[in-house]
């Protein structure tokens, strides 16, 4: 295990954005480099623990696409459409990381010990818990935060209408992160969290991967242009043209 603290080349700097809830430091099992990827690489893919066979379905196919498109998924190591999405990383041979509710040490859940063990070596598993914490509620909570400051974009593909997931949901929209959500047959209680996400305006329809790539271009263009911001270069002097004689351009002062 590695421990990383703020200022670390591998520190991720996305976590900054939870102000005084930032975590202190992260324990990483596996490759940290994965962290110091743009945040606009970074997708989270979580939902429903009790997930469906369509839901299992197109989550593999838009992790597949993902991985093809050089993304790294992050998720947390759960049952269902957790487990489903670190799978499918892991099946196309691309990067996947696992943020855990408790220490490296206590694998949770103890069904996906093999799973988890896999990620710490073909991967990464990360906590802000040190090791011989065990997982609790709140802890599951808190680690839905870190999920959701880790990546550029939240991707729910299934959730129950209470689920957890939807905290994961609510807390990227805080941080100004863009959130997907898969919607689902109007019959199928796994999917009445995404549609009361949609419902709500918190989050925008995916069908397909491209949706997912328009989120996380969305992402990079306005990083992109608050850097530019940042350095006075907001409009390109070369893009002006010529001043025309007797005619003040600059429009109103506002």
């Amino acid at each position: 295990m590695r421990v990383l603290i703020p200022g670390d080349v591998e520190w991720p700097a996305g976590v900054d954005a939870l102000g005084d809830g930032a975590p202190v430091a992260l324990w990483a099992k596996g490759d940290t480099g994965l962290l110091s990827r743009p945040v606009w690489d970074r997708l989270t893919v979580t939902g429903a623990r009790a997930s469906t066979a369509y839901g299992e379905h197109v989550t593999t196919e838009l992790v597949q696409s993902a991985i093809t498109d050089s993304r790294v998924v992050f998720s947390g190591g759960a049952y269902g459409i957790d487990g489903v999405a670190h799978r499918a990383a892991l099946a196309s041979n691309g990067a996947t990381v696992s943020v855990l509710a408790g220490g490296l040490d206590r694998l949770y859940p103890a069904g996906h010990t093999d799973l988890l063990t896999r990620i710490g070596k073909q991967g990464l598993l990360v906590s802000e818990l040190p090791p011989g914490a065990a997982p609790t509620r709140w802890r599951f909570l808190q680690r839905g935060r870190l999920l959701a400051a880790l990546s550029g974009t939240v991707l729910i593909a299934e959730a129950g209408y209470r689920s957890g997931t939807l905290h994961t949901a609510a807390r990227a929209s805080e941080l100004g992160r863009p959130v997907g959500a898969i919607p689902g047959p109007v019959t199928s209680a796994t999917s009445t969290g995404c549609h009361r996400l949609l419902r709500d305006g918190l989050a925008a329809v995916v069908t397909g991967y491209d949706d997912v790539r328009e989120l996380l271009h969305g992402v990079r263009d306005r990083a992109h242009r608050a850097v530019r911001e940042r350095a006075g270069l907001e409009s390109d002097p070369l893009d002006a043209g010529p001043p025309v004689q007797g005619r003040d351009l600059r429009g109103p002062v506002l």
